[in-house]
């Protein structure tokens, strides 16, 4: 995967963890370059980018850039994957089908496991994922899905349902409403039939 975007930084970076502010996230970040010494990347980048959000995106409101800032790094011979978001996404609200804004800023930490018995490195309420079953990409090097994981967290913050906070469903209605008829009481018969007995 010669022609990713993270490839192209990391060739005129290579003495320098940092990467400068990009206009293209990347893809994937290889592990075998930077695991051990680093990776950051930073950008503002449009929430279409991510195809599995855009299929829920509003289209009746523009979408902002959303901030994004990563940091790969190593603590405690983990690997973690930590990001800064910072935006709002428009999504439907279900109720009365208008643009209802998410909000998306958050930081966010995942520990990137090697192996399962490193679970006991990491905190408990970490969150945590293993390498070998996010990385499928069969390839020469080692890349970690960084779009797809940034999309996967993006995803869980987004409601099934959204709706806005004091949303009244609209009902239109249409034709007219029947008035119920008064139906006799089962047993207004029975007593009938007590007088007489």
């Amino acid at each position: 995967m010669s022609s990713t975007p993270e490839t192209k930084l990391s060739e005129s970076h290579t003495d320098n963890k940092k990467v400068p502010v990009s206009t293209g996230m990347p893809e994937y970040i290889s592990l075998d370059k930077w695991a051990d010494t680093g990776y950051e990347w930073s950008g503002d980048v449009e929430p279409s980018i991510f195809k599995r959000l855009e299929a829920i995106l509003s289209t009746e409101h523009e979408q902002k850039e959303i901030s994004i800032s990563a940091n790969l790094y190593r603590h405690n011979n983990v690997l973690h994957l930590s990001f800064t978001l910072t935006g709002n996404v428009w999504l439907t609200c279900q109720r009365c089908l208008q643009p209802v804004a998410i909000e998306l800023s958050d930081d966010y930490n995942i520990a990137l496991l090697e192996q399962e018995s490193q679970v006991r490195l990491v905190d408990e309420e970490q969150d945590y994922l293993l390498l070998e079953e996010i990385i499928t990409e069969q390839s020469p090097e080692s890349l970690l899905p960084f779009k797809k994981l940034v999309e996967d967290e993006i995803l869980l913050k987004t409601p099934m349902a959204p709706k806005h906070d004091d949303c009244e469903m609209t009902v239109e209605q249409f034709g007219e409403i029947p008035e119920e008829e008064e139906s006799e009481n089962p047993f207004a018969a029975l007593a009938s039939l007590k007088g007489k007995l």
